[in-house]
């Protein structure tokens, strides 16, 4: 670098999905979201529930960076939740030191967000517990971070293999959290009619006895499958 960055790059103006468009989201498993984006859209399967009793979450992403072994970003990203929000801090995927503890994550649930999703590690189990808040990350340090920056707020960050944007939607469940880019909530909204009708029509046949798919009954069935001995 030719000069030490700013402590702090914020972006206060972007756009949030509309309620009824975060509504349209509620409750619906994070295996659909990404069956309605050609099978992908969730972040690295590193990325667990601190505890999968609580884990069902879906809102705006507000993101932050906070560079390792420093949280200075994540108290950018803070002051950018409103009522809803979920915060997203990119952390480099650091695991020598937690990015967060109970303490912070309980200014996050006063501030009106709804879950903490970042790659680094988190510390204070019982105590975010406590909290009642989702919190993904990496795994669990108590060793702490220091808070001298630098750090953003409100800028697109990279975490666990996704890119993702202030205003994005984000879901998360037990199996993982899921990113859906701003731009295509909408499209996602349509598909998931047609998704959920498909996963109702299977499971009614697996109800029903079925033990295979037809579609691959018919193929090994046809001469595109060779028996060997």
């Amino acid at each position: 670098m030719i000069k030490d960055p700013p402590l702090l790059r914020i972006r206060r103006n972007f756009e949030r999905p509309s309620p009824a468009q975060v509504a349209a989201f509620q409750g619906v498993q994070t295996g659909n979201v990404v069956d309605c984006m050609d099978g992908r859209g969730a972040l690295n399967a590193a990325i667990k529930p601190l505890d999968p009793d609580c884990a069902t979450f879906c809102g705006p992403a507000v993101t932050c960076h906070a560079y390792p072994a420093d949280n200075l970003g994540f108290f950018a990203g803070l002051d950018l939740v409103g009522e809803g929000d979920v915060l997203i801090c990119a952390n480099d995927g650091y695991r020598e030191t937690a990015v967060v503890g109970d303490l912070v994550i309980g200014m996050l649930r006063n501030r009106g967000g709804v879950a903490f999703v970042t790659d680094g590690m988190v510390r204070d189990q019982d105590g975010i517990r406590a909290v009642g808040l989702p919190v993904f990350a990496a795994g669990v340090t108590p060793n702490s971070p220091a808070r001298t920056g630098p750090g953003t707020g409100g800028l697109p960050v990279q975490l666990a293999g996704r890119q993702v944007s202030a205003g994005d939607l984000v879901i998360g469940d037990r199996d993982g959290v899921v990113i859906v880019p701003f731009a295509m909530i909408d499209t996602v909204i349509e598909r998931l009619k047609l998704v959920q009708q498909a996963e109702a029509d299977a499971a009614a046949r697996v109800e029903a006895g079925a033990t295979t798919l037809d579609a691959v009954a018919e193929l090994i069935a046809s001469d595109k499958t060779i028996e060997v001995d």
